[in-house]
Order: C-alpha cells, then structure tokens, then sequence
C-alpha cells in the first residue's frame, strides 16, 4: 500500500509536469498563466518531483515516506485555500483538474501516512535502547 502511494503520485505528476512544461502559449492564455515561464518552471517542478517519487517508490524509506506525506500536503494545503476562494471565477474544466489533483495527493498522501506510521520508520535501524550498551 505504501508503495501504491508514491507510484498514485507519479501518475498523477509526471504527465501533468509534462502538459505544463511543453504548454503552448495558447493553451496558457486559456487557463490563465500569464508569463509562459511560469507554466513551464511549474511544469519541471512537477515532473521532477513525480519521476522522484517513482523511483523512490521502488525502495521506501523515513525520509522518503516523509517527504511524499509533507510534499503532498503542502501542494494540497496550497491549491485548496485558492481553489475554495476561486472556484466561481474558474472554468469547470479547470475546477475539475484542480480538484481532482487536491483529492489525489491527498489521498496518496493518507495511504502513505496509514502504511507507513512515524513510529515504525527507523524500525530495524538497531536505534533505541534496544541497540546501546
């Protein structure tokens, strides 16, 4: 299940990094980018943060579990607080994408959260008491 929270990330991240990177200069008058750097900075951010998350995903560890929880809720603490404030301004199309990418990563992110506890991530590290003498 831990495992199917990073590769959920991945999909969901890589393609859509990819759509913004090469976003023609059309498309982002459409949906509202202004500057197409913005779109295309954002869109490598993307892509480099998803293709992570697939490779991390092949071995888990603390810290990369770690990261996918904080990184996930960090885009979802950021995208729903404008989404709320935005939603009658924006066009469906783009109100759906936002959506359904907020429930995504959230949801990626409590699937990693629940299979992976804090408690258990330095488990067989020989930390503790357990491993001093």
């Amino acid at each position: 299940m831990l495992r199917a929270a990073f590769w959920m990330t991945a999909l969901l991240l890589v393609p859509l990094g990819l759509l913004l990177y090469f976003l023609p200069g059309s498309a982002a008058q459409l949906i509202g980018i202004s500057p197409l750097w913005l779109a295309r900075a954002s869109g490598g951010l993307l892509l480099a943060w998803g293709l992570f998350q697939l490779f991390a995903g092949a071995q888990p560890d603390g810290a990369k579990v770690g990261g996918l929880i904080g990184g996930n809720l960090l885009t979802v603490a950021t995208l729903l607080p404008a989404l709320l404030r935005l939603q009658s301004s924006l066009p469906p199309s783009l109100r759906l994408v936002l959506w359904v990418v907020v429930g995504w990563l959230g949801l990626a992110a409590l699937l990693a959260l629940f299979a992976a506890p804090l408690g258990r991530a330095n488990a067989g590290r020989g930390g503790g008491e357990a491993g001093v003498r």
